[in-house]
């Protein structure tokens, strides 16, 4: 039965997630919530591992969600929940594209569609900003602002901010940013 709910989950997610990977975060954040599959902390790590793994995004986050849900079996039904949506749409759409391609409701539909793409991945922008650099536990637990900030994340943040806008740095590949953060946060213990 968790197979079939993994790949019915993932399923509305890959409906419904127009803009790429990471606007299938906010409907990660609610599965989180609604079945308790796993954490909203575990989707920024979901994040932070399929956006370090060659692949999509959304493709990678849905593997990996579904086997730390339900093991191999159920990466393969999360996996397939979230692109079946796409495989239908695109067969119907490349049948039946020809004879509406130039109608004006059609570009007006897609038109409306990209802010609505762009405001989901601002959210999840700024949800995983949130999540990243700020503790809230330790806010809660202690109510002194100066426990609210992950100084350690902001600072690591920050410095791969100036890094990548070096004339000499800015040549790397992104792929070396990664690295060089998955080092500093081994060593450093984020």
């Amino acid at each position: 039965m968790i197979y079939l709910r993994l790949f019915w989950e993932f399923f509305k997610t890959g409906l419904f997630s127009v803009g790429g990977g990471l606007a299938t975060l906010p409907f990660l954040n609610r599965m989180a919530a609604a079945t308790g599959w796993f954490t909203t902390q575990q989707v920024t790590d979901m994040l932070a591992i399929s956006e370090s793994t060659p692949g999509p995004i959304g493709v990678n986050m849905a593997t990996y969600a579904g086997y730390m849900t339900a093991g191999f079996a159920g990466s393969v039904c999360a996996t397939l929940g979230l692109v079946a949506p796409s495989i239908v749409i695109i067969v119907i759409i490349a049948a039946i594209l020809k004879h509406f391609q130039n109608n004006k409701y059609v570009q007006g539909a897609f038109y409306g569609i990209r802010p609505a793409s762009t405001a989901l991945i601002a959210a999840v922008g700024l949800s995983v900003a949130a999540t990243t650099l700020l503790n809230r536990e330790a806010f809660s637990a202690t109510g002194r602002l100066e426990n609210l900030f992950d100084w350690k994340a902001i600072i690591l943040a920050a410095a791969i901010a100036v890094a990548s806008n070096l004339k000499k740095l800015k040549k790397l590949h992104p792929a070396v940013f990664i690295l060089v953060s998955a080092i500093v946060g081994v060593i450093f213990k984020f």
